[in-house]
């Protein structure tokens, strides 16, 4: 089945961890001043394709990235994650709390999956819960473009869903960075804007 031939109610916009604790300033990275101007408008520039794809009949799948509460509520944290980002503390990433959760803007979700790696299929739910919905397209967005987006567009490709990764609608802590990722994966899967996605849907 060709990517056109797939109906709305059986497309999902999946955004990769677009959570406060990444985004909001008083979150983990933004405390610790950790950002990008690019990252922070991605909600507000997705938002609208987000809306209309769920107007039409669509998926909206929030993928996010969690750190797994151990003994005392210490959080179980890869060692390569820890010497990359040694800010992050107990209660960072706590799955429910509010740093966790998805970012107001793009609330609520029609399905939420929590995510312990990059890859968002990676020992996790996602795609039991997508097979249960009937889901067969994914359009992905979200960040690091060169972490999260990449590997769980690598994983979604392998899995024979129809792949689109978003070019502005994903975003990393440098424009190099990001503009490499996705023209690594323009063999992988379709590469599309925001705005030719809502076009797109709209006539649909």
């Amino acid at each position: 089945m060709s990517h056109a031939d797939i109906p709305l109610s059986k497309t999902a916009l999946l955004t990769v961890d677009l959570q406060n604790d990444f985004i909001h300033p008083d979150g983990a990275y933004g405390r610790a001043g950790q950002g990008a101007p690019e990252i922070a408008t991605l909600p507000a520039r997705i938002k609208p394709l987000a809306d209309l794809l769920r107007q039409k009949g669509g998926w909206f799948v929030s993928t996010q990235f969690t750190l797994v509460p151990a003994k005392g509520g210490e959080p179980l944290i890869s060692p390569h994650l820890k010497e990359l980002r040694p800010f992050l503390k107990k209660g960072d990433f706590l799955p429910g709390a509010w740093g966790h959760s998805l970012v107001d803007e793009l609330q609520p979700a029609d399905l939420t999956v929590e995510k312990i790696a990059y890859s968002a299929f990676y020992m996790t739910r996602l795609e039991w819960v997508l097979r249960k919905c009937g889901i067969e397209k994914l359009i992905i967005g979200g960040i690091v473009t060169n972490g999260g987006v990449a590997s769980t567009v690598r994983d979604s490709h392998v899995r024979d869903f129809a792949t689109v990764v978003l070019s502005d609608g994903s975003a990393a802590f440098n424009t190099a960075t990001h503009e490499t990722a996705i023209a690594a994966l323009k063999p992988v899967c379709r590469v599309a804007t925001i705005a030719e996605m809502i076009d797109e849907i709209a006539a649909a």
